[in-house]
């Protein structure tokens, strides 16, 4: 039997990281998350880039165009969507989500999805460095994982 772990990589690897700027009291964390974690697994600083963009509706457009530029192996997607009085939230919070996949499913190379879609504003940062952890570190683990795995596929031709 053959098991496909998600060791770590073994490889050099260069990781884009698309951060929108709305709710940067939030977004600002879940990067500094992201980053911390790629530099914690070897990944030296020049083999990151961050991409700042307006918002979590532009996430999925450039995220799709900085995968196809071909000078990175995986894009990290942060931004955080807080619930207010109206519906906008609902329509920012789907399509963001449905671009973000369309993103990973069709593009050339792992997409991690790192945008919060909470309630309020304690939800958020409790999921960007506070009680429940950092979803940019956890998305840029997923990512290294996704990665190593892939990897082994590739060597199994």
């Amino acid at each position: 039997m053959t098991e496909i772990l998600g060791l770590p990589i073994t490889r050099p690897v260069k990781v884009g990281i698309v951060v929108a700027d709305f709710n940067d009291l939030v977004t600002t964390r879940l990067l500094a998350g992201a980053q911390q974690a790629l530099r914690q697994a070897g990944i030296p600083e020049e083999n990151i880039l961050v991409v700042q963009v307006p918002g979590a509706m532009e996430l999925p457009r450039v995220t799709r165009r900085l995968s196809e530029t071909g000078v990175i192996d995986g894009v990290i997607a942060l931004g955080a969507v807080v619930q207010g009085e109206t519906d906008h939230y609902t329509y920012v919070c789907q399509q963001s989500a449905a671009g973000l996949a369309q993103a990973s499913l069709t593009g050339p190379i792992p997409v991690m999805f790192g945008v919060l879609m909470t309630a309020n504003m304690d939800q958020a940062l409790n999921r960007a460095g506070g009680k429940g952890g950092n979803k940019g570190r956890e998305c840029a683990q997923a990512l290294l994982q996704v990665l190593s795995v892939e990897q082994q596929l590739s060597e199994l031709r």
